[in-house]
């Protein structure tokens, strides 16, 4: 797998290569880059496909950087990738992790054609759900985020309601999930980057700033969300899709927050039909 070293340190990533429309995917909390492998086998050779592993817990190497490792920082390392690897005209992908729309507040986004958002964290919902609120919770108490990433080995603990279970609606396969936790069980290092972020969420008076912000944003955005989910409110994706002037909703049947995993090929159809007729079509 290739890497890149960035200002907070190393990461590695997967690129499918080729001349098509560049999609660059983004993963949550505990995951990396393997949680789009089902949706970049369905988009297939027409479209390229980056999907970096960001520093949220399931990263290999620590960070040289650790206090970079916040909601702003990583947005930041997303922007910083792009530059890297001189990509032009992509159409950024998050799901579960809402703090992309940092980078789209911030700037630049030169680079940046179009935008995605999958169930993804909004508005006063960071972190999101009840997962997202205990690993908050455990990086604030001594002990309890190492605790919690080890309750992580066993299947019982990982599809309880409230956790894990919540997260896709049909079992995401053991050798996944084993990798995805297994940085952040066997590593201090990993540990420190992942209770970093956690300890970032913004304050709420910024969050309540951050819609206004995103409204500038004019370049076609499509809004993805889960009809069953239960991280993510039914409310938020309309309203997320009513923020941007080019901003479109799509409901998705048959899944919880990792649409990735439980929906793939619908989410791969969308993607695509987003990019060729939205992203690269005719513009108004």
């Amino acid at each position: 797998m290739p890497t890149i070293t960035l200002t907070t340190g190393t990461i590695d990533y997967t690129d499918t290569g080729g001349d098509g429309p560049v999609l660059v995917l983004l993963h949550g909390v505990n995951m990396d880059a393997s949680l789009w492998r089902r949706v970049v086998a369905e988009l297939g050779p027409t479209v390229r496909c980056v999907c970096p592993t960001l520093p949220l817990g399931s990263h290999r190497r620590p960070m040289d950087r650790p206090e970079l490792v916040t909601h702003r920082g990583v947005a930041a390392l997303v922007g910083e990738l792009l530059d890297a690897l001189d990509l032009r005209e992509v159409t950024l992908v998050a799901n579960d992790w809402g703090g992309i729309q940092f980078l789209v507040a911030d700037g630049p986004t030169d680079r940046i054609a179009g935008l995605a958002l999958v169930a993804c964290e909004a508005f006063d919902n960071f972190p999101p759900g009840k997962p997202g609120k205990a690993v908050a919770m455990s990086a604030r108490l001594p002990g309890a985020l190492w605790l919690s990433m080890q309750l992580q080995r066993f299947g019982w603990f990982r599809r309880a309601p409230g956790a894990w279970g919540w997260m896709s609606k049909y079992p995401i396969p053991d050798e996944v999930l084993d990798a995805w936790f297994r940085p952040a069980q066997q590593d201090r290092a990993i540990r420190r980057d992942l209770r970093t972020f956690a300890l970032s969420t913004p304050p709420k008076a910024e969050l309540r700033a951050l819609p206004n912000r995103l409204a500038s944003f004019d370049r076609p955005v499509l809004v993805a969300w889960a009809r069953e989910d239960k991280l993510m409110p039914p409310s938020h994706g309309p309203r997320l899709a009513a923020l941007f002037p080019r901003g479109r909703l799509i409901e998705i049947d048959d899944s919880y927050t990792l649409v990735p995993e439980d929906q793939p090929r619908r989410l791969a159809a969308e993607l695509a039909r987003f990019v060729t007729t939205e992203v690269r079509g005719p513009h108004p």
